[in-house]
């Protein structure tokens, strides 16, 4: 079947439930740069929602995928060890960033590593509710899809979810009605407070199995949490015997210039959760803890039939070896802040910049919001003068001149996930392109 009529065929066949950013298909991925089937190339700054932190086909990571698939291919994990699994855990044990987090368990997704998660804390404290944050994205499975609370779609039409579920505003000025560059100290008072009213309200101490919290909020727009936050988490999680469960889905593996985003703050989780970049797009996620209390959980509550599969396990050692070998953080530093350079720059054309209302972000997760001019009539950001769906057709604009951009939350923001070893020059050029698609678009508006 030719490419035309395949296409054609895929509109038939494939599930109407999936949303793409373009009904093109991808040929080929290498580095920062993907091949249509038109035979077009096109800059990544998707990463496939941050996955292909290496880039596409890391020559490292896919020569030892494909090694490992002439030794073993399938050792299920609850029939015996393979090596592959035990030595990921050798890998990752030095970079944990608490010393505790020291025993792990492997599946396939980061939903799948959320659902364990859960599963887990009920399991170790015997207690069932839990702690969400407002904006937080966490999966589409039933128990990960009813602790996300940034868009209503991912659960659209799924009631009843699962019960126990509180809701706690994150940090971010838009959960308070404030304006951008607020000061993060009151936001952050306001916030545990607003956990602490949850304990006292709704949901006793002695009923909360835990608080769960993206480091960086994912879909919810790429918003950073403070670390006075993250610090005042632990302290009410160690003042009321509640789990601190981090997940780091999308934040870990390098992305905001560290290997895990808690260490900015220093805070210990009881869990964490990994996936996407940790095997640069072989399917894999991690749940790591502490041995005391991994030791709590029964034997045959974990498992999976392809859960640390040992083709992905030999790929996430690769990348776990390349970061160091390649120096992935220096780079991801270095070019974060070419980013953050370039983006506020075009903050200050007076031509656009009065329809951006923040970049954000660390590393290379990095947000630029623009207005809307209809998003609440009660939203003090609202401007009347900009034009409207800015972010879905500053990306499309984007997609027309050569380069793949996201867009994230509910409100007017594109997201920048570029992978972690990108040139300074493939990132200048996808700058260029992203200012021209900017000024264009409120030019023509």
């Amino acid at each position: 079947m030719t490419t035309a009529p395949l296409l054609e065929f895929g509109r038939r066949h494939v599930a109407r439930g999936l949303n793409r950013l373009t009904e093109d298909m991808i040929q080929k991925g290498e580095g920062s740069w993907v091949t249509m089937h038109s035979g077009r190339k096109v800059l990544d700054f998707t990463c496939g929602i941050g996955v292909t932190n290496l880039g596409h086909c890391h020559p490292k990571v896919s020569k030892a995928a494909a090694d490992q698939c002439f030794e073993l291919v399938h050792g299920q994990c609850c029939i015996a060890y393979h090596e592959p699994y035990l030595r990921l855990i050798e890998r990752l044990l030095p970079i944990m960033p608490h010393p505790s987090l020291d025993s792990f368990f492997f599946t396939n997704s980061g939903s799948e590593a959320v659902e364990t998660a859960l599963k887990m804390a009920r399991g170790i404290t015997r207690k069932q509710n839990i702690i969400t944050m407002q904006g937080a994205f966490h999966g589409r499975t039933f128990g990960a899809m009813a602790i996300t609370k940034s868009k209503t779609i991912y659960a659209d039409g799924s009631s009843p979810l699962m019960p126990g579920v509180l809701t706690a505003p994150f940090p971010y000025w838009h959960h308070f009605n404030t304006a951008p560059g607020a000061d993060d100290s009151e936001i952050v008072r306001a916030s545990l407070y607003q956990v602490e009213l949850l304990l006292s309200q709704q949901s006793a101490p002695t009923d909360t199995m835990a608080i769960i919290i993206e480091p960086v909020l994912g879909e919810g727009g790429y918003v950073p949490a403070p670390p006075a936050f993250l610090q005042g988490l632990r302290d009410i999680c160690d003042k009321y015997g509640l789990l601190l469960i981090i997940d780091e889905v999308q934040s870990g593996f390098g992305r905001t210039g560290r290997m895990f985003n808690i260490e900015y703050s220093g805070v210990r989780p009881d869990i964490m959760i990994m996936a996407k970049g940790l095997a640069n797009g072989f399917p894999l996620s991690a749940v790591v803890s502490r041995k005391e209390l991994m030791d709590k959980v029964k034997p045959g509550t974990m498992g999976g039939t392809y859960s640390g599969n040992a083709v992905s396990c030999a790929a996430a050692i690769a990348v776990v070896d390349a970061f160091k070998e390649e120096k992935i953080l220096e780079n991801v530093n270095a070019r974060s802040a070419e980013l953050f350079e370039a983006l506020r720059e075009l903050r200050a054309n007076p031509a656009v910049g009065q329809h951006i209302l923040d970049v954000r972000g660390q590393g290379l997760m990095v947000a630029v919001e623009f207005a809307s001019p209809s998003h609440s009539t009660f939203d003090p950001s609202v401007k009347k003068g900009t034009p409207p769906n800015l972010a879905t057709k500053v990306t499309k604009r984007c997609l027309e001149k050569g380069l793949l951009l996201l867009t994230t939350s509910v409100y007017e923001t594109v997201r920048f996930i570029p992978a972690l070893n990108i040139s300074a020059e493939d990132l200048a050029k996808g700058i260029s392109i992203f200012r021209e698609a900017v000024e264009e678009v409120i030019q023509e508006a």
